[in-house]
């Protein structure tokens, strides 16, 4: 397959640190996609998914605070993402030739115009928006003002102002820097509460609160901008904020191929290499050297008058995490010795079965004792995660199923709507089966018993890939994204799903979801 790389290509890809056996991995992907995953059932209360009893919670919680004293806890959250599905539905208005007013909008509507429909409820309801008074500042930039706007129905101009740089920007701008809630000393972006969150849960004794989140280039010093004046704000909470920033490393990146299946090539003869989706940032994390590590979603995020049960549960999740590492570890302890007279190994296969899903093959139990402690040892020396998932709601995203691999044995996993076999009739109906929903709030253990860092790229699945059909500059191409980061990315480690309550999750997938009552303020 070399064939398809000239010596010009093998220096660009050894410039983004992309060696050649890699780049031919990628491409024999492109053209033999790998099989859908296969769903074996959803996770259910008792089957996969635990739900803790309330006696449980203060020695859980007592758990965290112990870790947290001792400066073990640390906040990963990916914010590179930008806002622009956010104001999706709003964005053909930036093209209209017109300026159509409330009455053309109505017709549109009657006519099923569901980007109209957005554009009258963003216009009726723009005061309870946080980013209204910022709005109304870019207005009265150009000598207008946002009640102007709307009085004389200006509503193309008053996207335009929303979402381009001849104001706020925001289609343009990461999620994480959008005005979520509005307060009396002002807005919060979405990364302020989230550090506001963090001061609750990542506290040593020193009352250093550790945090990082990953952006996209060129965003960088807008980041950096944007958080001195946070950690100003809040030092009212008593805590001492520490924030890094990282990007994707281009070594990350993947090739595409074009409809006559060979490298997608740009103008100047150059491989096209594209960002891999966010399954990249396992980079990220495992360059972090974090020991205990929440993961959480940039948009799901309360006002801080609503903070108290995401910031419990999370200590509770914590908890049960320190619970089964506690175990773990005493397991792997009483293993490594060569001396298995000291180890009964049936109760630690019970163990791996019902406290982290992962039953031995059935021969196993009558093979040699070496091999059985083996087999043992290499189930429980790898990450381990605890993921809060809460009832169906019918959100969009993924959830936690019982999986079946290759070699036919059953996994706990994440899964995404994109990884299931949209032509399979059973397998669409085990995925509407689905109870729960994966909020992507979840804590990690990183270390293993003598704290060194496991090297999180040995528990990928690196074929559990998405061949998605995308665009350059018009021309069609296919294109390789990684395994997602909760999804693939992290298909080998051992894996707990917790029922948390619907009250933890508040998702800001669209513009509209910030009217939804928990997002507004008290007034």
């Amino acid at each position: 397959m070399t064939g398809d790389f000239s010596a010009s290509d093998l220096r660009q890809l050894e410039q983004l640190g992309i060696s050649a056996a890699e780049a031919e991995r990628q491409l024999d992907l492109l053209l033999n996609p790998p099989p859908s995953i296969r769903l074996d059932r959803p996770c259910r209360i008792g089957d996969g998914i635990r739900r803790l009893e309330a006696s449980q919670y203060p020695e859980r919680i007592e758990l965290f605070e112990s870790a947290a004293r001792r400066g073990r806890l640390s906040r990963l959250v990916p914010a590179s993402g930008a806002a622009s599905r956010m104001f999706k539905s709003l964005l053909p208005f930036l093209n209209d030739a017109g300026e159509p007013g409330r009455k053309e909008l109505e017709r549109r509507v009657g006519r099923g115009g569901r980007s109209a429909a957005d554009l009258l409820t963003l216009v009726d309801q723009i005061d309870r928006f946080a980013f209204s008074g910022a709005l109304d500042r870019a207005a009265q930039r150009r000598g207008q003002s946002l009640s102007q706007l709307v009085r004389e129905e200006a509503y193309v101009m008053l996207c335009r102002l929303l979402l381009t740089d001849a104001g706020l920007n925001y289609a343009e701008l990461p999620k994480a820097l959008i005005e979520f809630h509005r307060y009396p000393e002002g807005a919060r972006t979405a990364l302020e509460e989230q550090l506001v969150e963090a001061s609750a849960t990542t506290v040593d004794a020193g009352r250093i609160s550790r945090n990082h989140f990953t952006v996209a280039p060129g965003f960088e010093s807008r980041f950096g901008a944007e958080l001195e004046p946070i950690q100003s704000r809040q030092a009212r909470l008593g805590v001492e904020l520490r924030i890094g920033l990282s990007t994707q490393d281009r070594c990350s990146d993947t090739l595409a191929i074009g409809p006559d299946r060979r490298p997608f090539r740009l103008d100047d003869g150059t491989l096209l290499l594209r960002p891999a989706g966010h399954g990249a940032l396992i980079e990220n994390l495992g360059a972090l050297g974090g020991d205990l590590v929440f993961l959480k979603n940039i948009d799901n995020i309360l006002p801080e008058r609503l903070q108290a049960a995401p910031v419990r549960w999370k200590k509770i999740l914590c908890g049960t995490l320190l619970d089964l590492e506690r175990r773990i570890h005493g397991w792997i302890r009483r293993l490594e010795p060569s001396d298995l007279a000291i180890a009964p190994l049936a109760p630690c296969f019970d163990f791996l079965a019902a406290e982290l899903g992962s039953a031995a093959p059935a021969a196993l139990r009558g093979a040699p004792a070496e091999r059985q402690r083996a087999f043992l040892l290499e189930r429980l020396r790898r990450p381990l995660r605890v993921c809060g998932v809460v009832p169906n709601q019918g959100e969009p995203g993924g959830g936690p199923f019982w999986v079946q691999g290759p070699d036919q044995r059953l996994t706990l996993q994440i899964v995404e709507r994109t990884q299931v076999d949209a032509q399979s009739e059973a397998q669409r109906q085990i995925w509407s089966a689905a109870t729960h929903f994966n909020p992507v709030d979840m804590v990690c253990s990183l270390r293993d018993p003598e704290g060194i860092a496991y090297d999180l790229r040995r528990f990928m699945d690196p074929r559990a890939v998405l061949v998605a059909k995308k665009s350059h500059q018009g021309r069609e191409l296919l294109a390789l994204e990684r395994p997602g980061l909760w999804n693939g990315a992290m298909a080998d480690w051992n894996t707990v799903f917790v029922e948390v309550p619907a009250e933890t999750f508040a998702p800001v997938k669209t513009v509209f979801d910030l009217l939804r009552p928990e997002h507004q303020s008290e007034a």
